[in-house]
C-alpha cells in the first residue's frame, strides 16, 4: 500500500495529523481549481476551505479504490458549480443539455486553451475567457487541461456520461478558441490604429 493510501486510511480512522497531510498535499490543486472556476482569489480561498471541510465530513464515504485526487477535485468542482448557480453570475454555454450527446470530430481549427496560454503568455487572459463558459463546461475544461484528468475521471467527477464530457470539451474548446482569436484580432486592430501604443499619439 502506498504512503498516500496509508494517510487516507488513518484520516478515515480519525487522525487529524493524517488529514492535515492530505490538505497540505492537495491545497494547491484544489485552490487552483476553485480560482479557475470562480475567478476571484478571496472566493477561491473560501471555496477551497469549504471543499476540504466537506471532504473531512465525508471521508468515511470515500472508496479507497478510487483516485483520491479525483474524489477531492470533484467535491471542489461541485461546490464551485453550486456557488456560481446560486449567485447566477453571467455565463453562457453553446451546448444544449437536452437530447443524447453525440460524438464529435476533433475541430482542428479550434485553439486549445493550453496553446492559447502559450501564445498569449498571459494567464489572466485565459482566466477571463474561462468565465465566459457555463459552469459545467468550465469545470470539464479545467479538470482536463489544468489537472490532466481523463474523460472517464471527468465523467465520474461531474456525474455525467463520457459522451457528455466529450461534447462539453469539444464545444468549450471551440468557444475558447473563437473568443481568444477575437481578442487577438482586437489587439491587432488597436495596434494598427495606435502604432506607438498610446492614444496620445
Amino acid at each position: 500500500m502506498d504512503e498516500e493510501k496509508t494517510w487516507i486510511i488513518q484520516a478515515q480512522q480519525g487522525s487529524d495529523e493524517a488529514f492535515t497531510y492530505l490538505v497540505e498535499t492537495y491545497q494547491r490543486p484544489v485552490y487552483n481549481l476553485c480560482y479557475r472556476m470562480l475567478g476571484v482569489a478571496d472566493y477561491a480561498e473560501d471555496a477551497a476551505q469549504e471543499s476540504f471541510l466537506r471532504a473531512y465530513k465525508n471521508l468515511h464515504r470515500y472508496d479507497i479504490k478510487r483516485s483520491f485526487a479525483t474524489w477531492l477535485l470533484s467535491i471542489a468542482a461541485h461546490y464551485c458549480i453550486d456557488k456560481l448557480r446560486r449567485k447566477k453570475l453571467p455565463s453562457f454555454s453553446l451546448h444544449d443539455d437536452e437530447g443524447t450527446p453525440r460524438e464529435y470530430i476533433p475541430d482542428t481549427s479550434a485553439i486549445h486553451p493550453e496553446k492559447a496560454l502559450l501564445y498569449t503568455d498571459q494567464s489572466a487572459e485565459m482566466q477571463e475567457l474561462l468565465q465566459s463558459l457555463g459552469e459545467m463546461d468550465r469545470a470539464a475544461i479545467i479538470l482536463r487541461y489544468w489537472h490532466e484528468a481523463s474523460e472517464v475521471e471527468i465523467a465520474e467527477s461531474l456525474n455525467i456520461s463520457v459522451s457528455a464530457v466529450k461534447s462539453r470539451l469539444f464545444r468549450a474548446r471551440r468557444q475558447l478558441g473563437e473568443l481568444w482569436q477575437e481578442a487577438e484580432n482586437e489587439k491587432t486592430s488597436l495596434g494598427e490604429r495606435m502604432p506607438y501604443g498610446s492614444p496620445a499619439f
